[in-house]
């Protein structure tokens, strides 16, 4: 049975504090949150129920990632590819900068000509058949995809793991750099780049979101990424993705995996699994947005069967405007947003900045909190098999499953 939501009444601005406005929050009597459960999701959909995958498997649907669509298997061609290890992290004036080092098959030889049959028939020389195994995959539809693969001997560029982010407009997309150097200083070993896509209207409004995540503006920069080597990719957007609804953010990323032919996400999802992988069954919403998209993120957690104790909106149109906010506004709407029943505070905008500031979230409200930026990379990495142990990431980075 799922437990009913609140809206709080706390005000986060801090004494003195000088940021976005929040308007004035009314208490209303809980009353439970609609939204399509697990059990409802029509078949073709990768639903999220119980708890989260292990990050560190080879099966991108463990988290409920979509996998990519199936190749036919070419014994003629030469299948591996290496990513180039390039990239360094960034300086940002909000925080200070983790940066650091970013880190075939073949066919037989031609026969040669047959011998005349007066000649004594010499053995004929023959390459090794490289190994191959089968790999199977649940496929976003249902069925179990065949794929076959070859084995590269192992190198140091094969070894960098590489999650493309498909982030919308510019606010904060310093934060993917910084937590890229973060997780190379944990020795993860992990390139996380970036192409930033065409928004339209910058507003937390629905219809302006809809738009934002329409699959047609995600189409460009999904290629690129794929070019730059990426493993998997993610929409690195929690209301352009959530806004959909639960069946229609499942469909947005299996279009955008079949677009660009790799493992796909988005943050929303990203945020249900991680709570799981935490053990947060239950969690307090602390929002940047306006309470009506706010509250549809809150039908998206129910949906995926985690309880919201409360939602807190600070009721800001604009990512540009959320993008300017530093540590002590951010701290303020977690402390607004956060109740003592919840097992852990979600803070879903990757507009905002937090890469930097997650250990000391926690430790000021002595429970997991979790960030769009953050659970966003942790979802990439698990559609490539990736775990990384990196505290200064947070509770999430340093439980395993």
């Amino acid at each position: 049975m799922r437990r009913p939501f609140r809206r709080t009444n706390q005000d986060p601005r801090p004494e003195g504090a000088v940021f976005g406005p929040l308007p004035e929050a009314t208490t209303t009597p809980a009353e439970p949150v609609g939204g399509a459960s697990n059990d409802s999701a029509p078949a073709g959909t990768t639903t999220p129920a119980g708890p989260a995958g292990t990050p560190g498997t080879d099966d991108a649907t463990d988290r409920g990632g979509i996998p990519a669509p199936a190749e036919p298997a070419d014994t003629g061609r030469t299948d591996t590819a290496t990513p180039a290890v390039t990239g360094t992290g960034a300086e940002s004036a909000r925080g200070p900068a983790a940066g650091g080092p970013l880190t075939d098959r073949s066919s037989h030889e031609p026969r040669a000509s047959e011998p005349r049959a007066s000649e004594p028939r010499a053995p004929e020389p023959r390459t090794p058949e490289p190994h191959t195994e089968t790999e199977r995959q649940p496929h976003p539809e249902g069925d179990v995809l065949m794929r076959e693969t070859a084995h590269a001997p192992a190198t140091e560029d094969t070894a960098v793991g590489t999650v493309g982010f498909l982030y919308p407009g510019y606010s904060a997309e310093d934060d993917v750099p910084r937590m890229e150097g973060l997780l190379n200083e944990a020795g993860g070993r992990v390139r996380l780049p970036l192409i930033h896509t065409d928004i339209g209207t910058d507003a937390h409004e629905v219809d302006a979101l809809l738009e934002m995540g329409s699959v047609h503006r995600l189409v460009p920069g999904a290629g690129e990424l794929r070019e730059q080597g990426a493993q998997a990719v993610m929409w690195a957007c929690t209301s352009a993705s959530f806004v959909f609804g639960f069946d229609g953010a499942h469909q947005q990323v299996r279009e955008l995996a079949e677009v660009a032919g790799l493992p796909a996400s988005s943050t929303s999802f990203a945020f249900a699994h991680a709570a799981q992988a935490i053990g947060a069954g239950r969690v307090a919403v602390a929002a940047t947005y306006p309470e009506d998209v706010a509250l549809l993120f809150a039908e998206f957690l129910q949906a995926s069967d985690i309880s919201v104790t409360g939602v807190r909106s600070a009721g800001i149109i604009t990512a540009a405007e959320v993008g300017t906010w530093g540590y002590d506004e951010v701290l303020a709407l977690a402390r607004a947003g956060d109740d003592p029943t919840a097992d852990a505070v979600l803070l879903p905008d990757t507009a905002m900045h937090t890469a930097a500031w997650v250990t000391k979230l926690e430790e000021e409200l002595a429970k997991p909190v979790l960030t769009a930026h953050q659970v966003t990379a942790w979802e990439g990495l698990g559609l490539i098999g990736r775990a990384v142990d990196c505290p200064a990431l947070g509770t999430l980075f340093t439980t395993h499953h």
